[in-house]
């Protein structure tokens, strides 16, 4: 299972939200840099980076943080925040993404994101689903749609996605422990799908947890940022 640390940006800066509500804002370090590099000294090779400001402004502001990351590290990282155009979309590349997440318009315009598929290769574009109650999120997470997460995951499946990043809502920043069940069930369903856990891992155990589902990855952000999981724990994860 990947260990995939989150870095989310806000003014160039490296910040956590609580349910992905920009009042509940905590900044953590002024050098997302600096914070990468001690990923990658610690081993771990991937890195899932959220432009918070481009998800709000709909156009990606933090490119040159993208590039300065990719140019001196050699982490693969995955980028998304406000990506709604096929030119950001090559912004995003060109600036040094090994992958792009598209996220809500993903929900919103999946004829858009099929012809990503299409363009890029599906090796280049994972979808978000991020979900609460086992449907689907839109709208900054403020509304829950009809479509539930299987059959969201399943129909890109069918159109050619293979990667998805699965973020529960409820827990995404409150360190409450990752949706175990919901997983489990998905992973049941549609066994093709890579799965990546997104949202509450919070302690090494729920780690372990998340491999013995066979999950293809697990994003970490608060809890590393919070120390509930040191980077020295994750070493048995990138061996």
């Amino acid at each position: 299972m990947e260990i995939i640390p989150a870095i989310d940006l806000i003014g160039g800066q490296c910040v956590r939200l609580t349910e992905g509500d920009f009042a509940q804002q905590t900044t953590y370090d002024s050098d997302p840099l600096a914070v990468a590099q001690r990923f990658e000294q610690h081993g771990l090779r991937r890195l899932h980076l959220v432009d918070l400001d481009g998800a709000r402004a709909k156009q990606p502001v933090n490119l040159a943080v993208l590039e300065r990351l990719a140019r001196h590290t050699t982490l693969h990282i995955d980028f998304g925040g406000g990506l709604q155009h096929e030119d950001a979309v090559r912004q995003a590349f060109d600036a040094g993404a090994a992958q792009i997440t598209a996220g809500s318009i993903a929900v919103r315009e999946p004829e858009t994101v099929q012809h990503w598929l299409r363009t890029f290769g599906a090796g280049r574009i994972i979808i978000g689903a991020d979900f609460r109650d086992e449907h689907i999120a839109i709208n900054a997470w403020a509304e829950q749609s009809e479509r539930t997460l299987q059959e969201f995951v399943a129909g890109y499946l069918a159109a050619g996605a293979h990667t998805f990043v699965c973020t529960d809502v409820r827990k995404d920043g409150k360190l409450q422990g990752p949706a175990l069940e919901t997983y489990q069930q998905l992973r049941g369903q549609l066994p093709a799908a890579r799965l990546v856990a997104s949202g509450g891992v919070t302690t090494v155990a729920d780690l372990q947890a998340l491999a013995a589902l066979g999950m293809h990855g697990a994003i970490i952000g608060k809890a590393i940022y919070e120390g509930t999981i040191s980077l020295a724990e994750l070493a048995p994860f990138v061996a």
